[in-house]
């Protein structure tokens, strides 16, 4: 019985040891995840303000000034 609570202590503690490295590892890369993110943000608000302005673009030469 003995030697079975201790199997079992060190099979929760290896368990834990490989999620919080596992964890860890996750943690580590938010960084990048985030640039990401704000880097495809500013993306699609530059497409959106392109887009925008060739509509405009195409507005004012359907009207002309006279």
């Amino acid at each position: 019985m003995d030697g079975a609570m201790t199997l079992a202590i060190l099979a929760v503690f290896g368990v834990l040891s490989i999620l919080l490295y596992a964890l860890k590892g996750f943690i580590d890369q938010l960084p990048e995840l985030f640039a990401s993110i704000r880097r495809a943000w500013e993306a699609w608000q530059e497409l959106k303000r392109a887009r925008r302005e060739a509509v405009q673009r195409e507005g004012s030469q359907s009207h002309p000034s006279a």
